[in-house]
């Protein structure tokens, strides 16, 4: 335990970040609270500065360095938010900083970097990838790597976010948090404990990249061999040597949500908070909603991030809509008749289900002489009017067939 973060480099941190991080506000939310049958606050790290928690942890990694090493510049790897936050800290201190991003980063994400001042590279498809080349780039240059999350610093200013909201709900019984290399939940662990010994911290990855339940069962960081995620943010191959250390010891819980899982939670948030969170932000949420953890109340959902991009924000909204039984894409096959396309759009607006687009097509090798499909997404009021949809289409005669998402 001597090689871990102490409380005491917590609270050193805390005064350190005084005043460079906001002091994000603890927001109660109805629908979790009347779901769980208790108390659920949402700590809302989306609101820092830079859009996440990661300006807390790259600011005092950065803040530490001695005048030579602030000279040489720094660098880091990372899908965005950790970019913001090293972008937005070098700036504060006067220091160059070299990001490392994959290739196909969120476009928001790069810009909102290269607007802190940072000198943007793309190198490989993932952080790990990316975090590669800032090695090589650090040695070939002299630059720090800022490490996004395997770093005694990182973790320490990380933790910064357990002091807050135990401040702000000081009865809380369990924390929950997405994870993804470990840094914040390895800080919020830290805090956490030490503040209050009988407190959960339970971490949440997405199921796609989630390293930490093999790691935890062999008892070392294990890599996985691939990894897919609309979390971006979270989307890590291995946890770090440090941060597993920690959340080998002190974290309660880690579990797994899927992605239709995340869509829910961040339409949720979206329509019911008035919160824009990005997908790995809202992992807490998910796993909430998803019952994949039953806590002890009042609980506190970590909210990590809000840097979404828009075009993503409108592919997983219709994705939560599908995954909530509200959104439906499905094709009917039906006869080639005059004003046939009319009485099945009658007969949908009949049922009060609301046409959002269509596609009629004559021509494919899948149809039979004096046949027609036709492609529609409609918006229902939920899962009972989706099924009675979909009865009522049958039931005159149509043959539907629904896309995967409505299948699952």
């Amino acid at each position: 335990m001597s090689e871990l973060v102490t409380l005491a480099d917590v609270l050193a941190a805390r005064e350190a970040l005084r005043d460079v991080v906001r002091v994000t506000p603890l927001e109660p939310s109805r629908p979790l609270t009347a779901l769980l049958g208790g108390p659920v606050w949402l700590k809302c790290e989306h609101l820092q500065r830079a859009g996440s928690y990661k300006v807390r942890g790259a600011y005092l990694r950065i803040s530490r360095l001695s005048d030579e090493q602030r000279r040489c510049g720094v660098v880091a790897a990372s899908a965005g938010n950790h970019g913001q936050g090293v972008a937005l800290a070098a700036g504060l201190l006067g220091i160059t900083a070299t990001v490392f991003m994959p290739v196909g980063a969120p476009l928001p994400k790069v810009t909102a970097t290269k607007r802190y001042g940072a000198q943007v590279e793309f190198a490989g498809t993932t952080v790990d990838e990316a975090l590669v080349t800032a090695r090589e780039f650090a040695e070939r240059t002299g630059a720090v790597l800022i490490h996004p999350f395997d770093h005694r610093d990182v973790i320490a200013g990380q933790g910064t976010v357990a002091v807050e909201l135990l401040e702000q709900c000081p009865q809380a019984s369990t924390i929950v948090t997405g994870v993804g290399g470990g840094g914040l939940i390895s800080g919020i662990a830290v805090a956490a404990k030490a503040l209050r010994p009988d407190i959960r911290v339970i971490g949440v990855q997405a199921e796609g990249a989630a390293a930490y339940p093999p790691s935890l069962a062999a008892g070392a960081p294990v890599r996985l061999d691939k990894f897919r995620t609309i979390a971006d943010g979270i989307a890590v191959g291995r946890p770090g040597d440090l941060t597993f250390a920690h959340v080998s010891k002190l974290v309660d819980e880690v579990v797994t949500v899927s992605e239709e899982d995340i869509s829910r939670a961040l339409l949720m948030l979206l329509e019911r908070g008035k919160q824009v969170v990005e997908p790995a932000g809202s992992v807490a949420v998910a796993a909430l909603l998803a019952g994949a953890v039953r806590p002890a109340t009042p609980t506190v959902a970590v909210l990590s991030g809000g840097n979404i991009d828009p075009l993503l924000l409108l592919r997983v909204i219709e994705y939560g809509l599908a995954a909530a039984g509200r959104y439906l894409r499905f094709t009917i096959r039906c006869g080639d008749q005059p004003g046939q396309l009319a009485t099945l759009l009658s007969l949908i607006a009949r049922q009060r289900a609301n046409v959002v687009d269509v596609e009629h097509r004559r021509r494919s090798p899948r149809l039979r002489l004096g046949e027609v499909e036709v492609d529609l997404s409609v918006e229902t009021r939920g899962p009972q009017h989706s099924a009675t949809l979909a009865a009522v289409l049958r039931e005159h005669g149509y043959q539907v067939t629904f896309a995967a998402a409505e299948k699952d």
